[in-house]
């Protein structure tokens, strides 16, 4: 079975990074994680990258005089280590149309919930607090609009 390497986007604790290097573990996905890059330092994400022998990338958003400066970075160090797509897994950042236009229909995004419903932070308590009888997620392409 071939493999595609991909680079994934986080800002957080890794629990959806984590998700998937279990199930390309298991063999259940054909994919080799060429990068982890996160926009804080300080992301538990990066530590699982580690253990894992992927290589983990933080850039800070706040160290970037610029959008366009944070989002070249991303773009470069993906590119640097060969990724082939990208997965945001809890990467809490709108990327522009710039950045997507450079990698169209080859980024797809995690949501914890059923969108169009509760976008946005913290979906799954909205959904909760709404009352919902039925619950999921959504992986999607992403394209320019939010």
């Amino acid at each position: 079975m071939s493999s595609h390497k991909i680079g994934v986007l986080v800002s957080g604790r890794g629990s959806n990074l984590q998700s998937v290097l279990d199930r390309i573990a298991d063999g259940y996905l054909p994919l080799e994680i060429a990068v982890v890059i996160s926009d804080k330092a300080d992301a538990y994400a990066l530590e699982r990258a580690e253990k894992a022998g992927i290589a983990a990338v933080a850039i800070p958003r706040k160290e970037c005089v610029s959008k366009e400066e944070f989002e070249g970075k991303i773009d470069a160090a993906l590119r640097a280590h060969g990724a082939e797509l990208v997965v945001l897994a809890g990467f809490m950042r709108i990327l522009s149309g710039n950045f997507v236009n450079k990698w169209t229909q080859k980024i797809i995004n995690i949501h914890p919930a059923l969108l169009p419903s509760f976008p946005g932070l913290d979906a799954q308590g909205q959904a909760l607090e709404y009352g919902v009888k039925i619950a999921g997620c959504t992986v999607h392409f992403v394209d320019e609009g939010t």
